[in-house]
């Protein structure tokens, strides 16, 4: 008897990492191919329990304050905002992008997503006269479009092969944009959230025959995978 017990908790927790693991390939995949930061670490770590992002948001975690994760909130919600659907702040995304840094990334990627938190005040007082939290929100959508042609560029330069022609090959000691690491974050939080799951995406608890070649209207929401 245990050990039918322990054989389904293996089987239940290798289904919850391919989960994990599928919600990370679709966000690579949504920003382009490259590598997340964090990488493997991720798998293991992106835990969607709404308790714990719940109990985060309001104590903090590890460097992060309250406060941190409210500009988090509202710099996940400026990228995956409210519309028929909850917004990422509603999924509490601030809480989960804290606990991944503090949990997943090594010190060098943390210090630079902390500095970019920094800098996106700097760089919205410069342009609207005011920090990011008091920004409109058509002053934060502005912002955070010039931050992401500016991520896009540089991780593009970071991965350009030389004029020698030797193939393209970023080392670990190019660092990733912090706009980057915020809207990679963003996005895996959101979809690993219930209520990306459930709300954002279509989910079948207990799915029945496999269809795999469903068709997809424009306007239709994506298939969420098996929890």
């Amino acid at each position: 008897m245990d050990d039918r017990i322990e054989s389904r908790q293996g089987e239940a927790q290798a289904a919850t990492l391919m989960t994990r693991r599928e919600a990370v390939l679709r966000v690579t995949t949504l920003l382009g191919g490259a590598a997340l930061v964090g990488g493997d670490r991720l798998f293991a770590a992106a835990d969607g329990n709404q308790a714990v992002r719940t109990a985060a948001a309001a104590a903090g975690v590890g460097d992060f304050s309250s406060i941190d994760i409210a500009l988090l909130d509202e710099v996940a919600e400026t990228i995956l905002p409210e519309t028929k659907t909850p917004g990422a702040k509603a999924a509490k995304t601030g809480a989960f992008m804290a606990l991944m840094v503090t949990d997943v990334y090594e010190d060098r990627d943390r210090e630079i997503f902390r500095a970019g938190m920094r800098q996106i005040d700097e760089v919205c007082r410069g342009a609207h006269g005011v920090p990011f939290m008091e920004a409109t929100s058509s002053q934060r959508l502005a912002l955070l479009e010039q931050l992401d042609r500016e991520q896009k560029a540089y991780m593009d330069e970071r991965v350009a092969p030389p004029r020698s022609r030797a193939p393209a090959s970023p080392t670990s000691e190019e660092p990733s944009h912090y706009f980057r690491m915020m809207k990679e974050l963003a996005l895996l939080g959101y979809f690993t959230s219930e209520i990306g799951y459930t709300q954002a995406m279509r989910y079948v608890e207990a799915p029945g025959r496999f269809d795999p070649c469903v068709p997809l209207a424009p306007g239709d929401k994506a298939w969420a995978p098996h929890a």
